[in-house]
């Protein structure tokens, strides 16, 4: 335990953090990093890369805090009605978020922006800022190997909206950590935090990266943001949720498959019949708490959708969204999806091939664990 500690204190003084943030960032921090003391299978540089990860985090969230003190007026900037796409992954959520980070009317976190976010991003130079080239270059360079598998299953680019889990992974009270280095231990802490941190230093991103190049609306997404809709709506009062419905079968067959494909970085080795059984109910989870909170507040702003109709008609799921959140749909956001569409299709890296047989799972097995799920959202299934 004293090691670990000293880790924690070690890793938090390589970066200028206010002592509020500090202080906040620790408890997550040091679960994670005992959490990962006790993970096994790990290649010879698997926790090298695990903490390059969490200094990457504490980087990002010091440069931010950092560019927060030098310009106050960041802390007055309003984030109102943000709109979050969130349900089980594999259901379309980053197809639609792609497609309306093509419009400039509505503001999504660009991954170049959320890699490198310091100085804050200026409307004038957005779209030639060489953070993005940079993003890119990084991007062709690293995700070869065992991760070309990951550009085939999931878009990755300077102009591709960044999930908020990348935002809320330098709070240390996020899934991203448990999805990229397994920690067991951490999980089941994040299942029971109160993470209103995270979503305090979630606005300070929208803040930062709206004060120079705002518009009036945000749309975000990842699926853990369902974990912990209270402290969500704490943070954002005026949210509203859109949640795609797909059938779990599908889902965690190409789930797995995707973060069997980021693991490999980590681990020397995967059981892939573990890793079914964790996913099977790690996303299970999410759908338990997103149902009670839903049973509780039947007037939560939620707009459902089938997966099936954001693959018959893109254009036209999208225009749902907007109306659903009083955004603004024009010829030329229909144009810019459809111009996304053409230049994106969906093996433009490769086809992600997967079944839900290669994880020990059957789709009897799915069904059985997920009927509570099936049975509430049959209708979009």
């Amino acid at each position: 335990m004293a090691g670990n500690n000293n880790i924690v204190e070690n890793l938090l003084n390589e970066v200028a953090l206010p002592d509020v943030l500090r202080d906040q960032v620790r408890p997550g921090l040091a679960a994670a990093l005992a959490s990962l003391a006790r993970e096994q299978g790990l290649k010879d540089d698997g926790r090298g890369r695990a903490i390059a990860q969490f200094q990457n985090n504490l980087s990002r969230l010091a440069a931010i805090a950092a560019d927060r003190l030098r310009y106050p007026e960041i802390a007055e900037v309003k984030i109102e009605r943000p709109v979050f796409i969130l349900g089980l992954p594999r259901c379309g959520t980053s197809l639609l978020h792609a497609l309306i980070g093509t419009d400039d009317n509505v503001r999504t976190p660009m991954s170049w922006e959320v890699a490198a976010p310091s100085p804050p991003p200026e409307a004038a130079t957005f779209r030639s800022d060489p953070r993005a080239a940079a993003f890119d270059k990084y991007v062709d360079e690293n995700f070869v190997g065992p991760l070309a598998e990951v550009r085939k299953a999931h878009p990755i680019g300077a102009w591709i909206p960044q999930e908020c889990g990348m935002i809320l992974e330098t709070s240390f009270q996020s899934l991203n950590l448990p999805m990229l280095f397994r920690l067991r231990d951490y999980y089941q802490w994040y299942l029971n935090a109160n993470t209103v941190f995270a979503y305090q230093v979630h606005k300070m991103w929208l803040q930062h990266l709206a004060w120079r190049n705002p518009r009036a609306r945000w749309v975000l997404k990842v699926q853990e943001h369902a974990y912990h809709i209270p402290e969500l709506l704490s943070v954002y009062p005026d949210a509203m949720f859109v949640q795609p419905h797909r059938d779990p079968v599908t889902v965690l067959a190409s789930i797995s498959r995707l973060l069997e494909s980021l693991r490999s970085m980590v681990f020397a080795r995967q059981d892939r019949a573990e890793l079914g059984e964790e996913l099977l109910h790690l996303w299970h989870d999410g759908q338990v708490k997103m149902m009670a909170q839903r049973a509780a507040h039947p007037d939560m702003p939620m707009y459902d959708l089938r997966y099936k109709d954001i693959s018959r008609d893109p254009v036209g799921a999208v225009q749902g969204i907007y109306d659903f959140a009083g955004i603004a749909f024009s010829s030329e956001t229909a144009a810019g999806i459809t111009q996304w569409l053409a230049a994106n299709p969906a093996d433009k890296h490769g086809r992600h091939t997967y079944t839900l047989e290669d994880y020990g799972l059957t789709g009897a097995r799915v069904r059985d664990v997920y009927n509570d799920y099936i049975q509430a959202y049959k209708d979009y299934i």
